[in-house]
């Protein structure tokens, strides 16, 4: 791959730049293009673990709530693990729940409470990767550092008609960023992630890119060729594998549930659950307790690797169960068991 032409590159720079001082987003944890005040890391490393698998829109109310609760790193630290995880119900991944209590605790046991300043400092904390420290060192200290995140994959991909396919690719893809990210005296290295994430997210989407809207259209090597959304090239994808299991949905006829806590380690692990298994290996298929069980009916769910049908049973009896009413499970429970749970109550 021969380097960029560095007039090009400087053309990038200044038009992303100026169309992100005029467009970019007002978030919670965020600040105005330019301003002088640096973003708060809590908020901006927060913001980062919810948004790796979940959108902007879908993402904000669970910051503001999760900010509102535990409104600093320290509060976040000394936050009841089954307390965290419940908040996250609905946000999927829920790895993510244990790494971010591990990650404020170090933060809170090993720094003061205070984030490491830079890219390699943030690396060294538990759960906190490649992207999320390149992220949070430019947008919350001013760090020039190469942030890349599917988004930006894709805007690298169509400026320079990369044919190698992901994954493969991404080496090169890191490059041509790295080419791109300006150094701190030219722009600000917050201000320019967030305008290159913005516009992957924004304007140059998977399918139906909005290319008159963009201001890099002129220089799109995809756009030039007429089918921007061809790139990133991918290898053909695989078939997900499927699994099958069965779920228990035990009433005690005073409006509560009876629930699990799942093994730390695995799959949802150390969430609260409804009794299953036949699926994960984590848990025996015999119900929770003697009961008149009735089949109700089947509800799917799509993990990262595999595809999942549950078979869900309901029956009324008691059982040593962690119990909640279910009002309260809905809140606390992650998705593919509240789907269950509806499927169980509508039967």
């Amino acid at each position: 791959m021969s380097p960029p032409d560095s007039d090009r590159l400087a053309a990038i720079r200044h038009a992303l730049m100026a169309w992100y001082g005029v467009h970019a987003r007002a978030l919670p944890w965020r600040m105005a293009p330019g301003s002088a005040v640096r973003a708060d890391p809590y908020r901006v490393w927060l913001s980062e673990v919810m948004l790796q698998q979940t959108t902007v829109p879908h993402a904000t109310p669970y910051f503001e709530a999760f900010t509102a609760r535990w409104p600093t790193v320290e509060a976040l630290a000394a936050a009841p693990d089954e307390a965290v995880r419940g908040a996250w119900a609905g946000l999927g991944y829920y790895a993510r729940a244990r790494n971010l209590l591990a990650c404020a605790r170090a933060v809170a046991r090993d720094h003061g409470g205070v984030f490491p300043g830079t890219e390699a400092g943030l690396r060294n904390l538990p759960g906190l990767g490649a992207y999320t420290a390149a992220a949070v060192a430019a947008i919350a200290f001013g760090r020039r550092t190469v942030v890349v995140d599917g988004n930006v994959e894709r805007v690298m991909a169509r400026l320079f008609t990369v044919e190698t396919p992901l994954p493969k690719a991404r080496p090169e893809l890191r490059a041509l960023a790295d080419a791109l990210t300006p150094e701190p005296t030219d722009y600000d290295p917050g201000d320019w992630a967030q305008a290159l994430m913005d516009m992957g997210s924004r304007i140059c989407r998977p399918r139906s890119p909005l290319c008159s809207d963009c201001p890099l259209a002129g220089e799109c090597q995809a756009r030039a060729s007429g089918t921007p959304e061809a790139w990133p090239k991918k290898l053909a994808k695989t078939a997900k594998p499927r699994r099958e299991g069965v779920v228990w949905a035990l009433f005690d006829g005073e409006g509560r549930i009876g629930l699990v806590k799942r093994p730390d380690k695995g799959l949802l692990g150390g969430m609260l659950g409804l009794p299953t298994g036949g699926w994960d290996g984590a848990a025996d298929v015999a119900p929770p307790a003697r009961a008149d069980w009735r089949d109700v009916g089947t509800v799917r769910h799509v993990f990262t690797h595999f595809e999942l049908e549950l078979t869900v049973m309901r029956g009324e009896g008691m059982a040593d169960l962690i119990w909640r009413a279910t009002d309260q499970a809905e809140d606390v429970l992650p998705t593919v068991f509240r789907k269950a749970l509806v499927r169980a109550q509508a039967g």
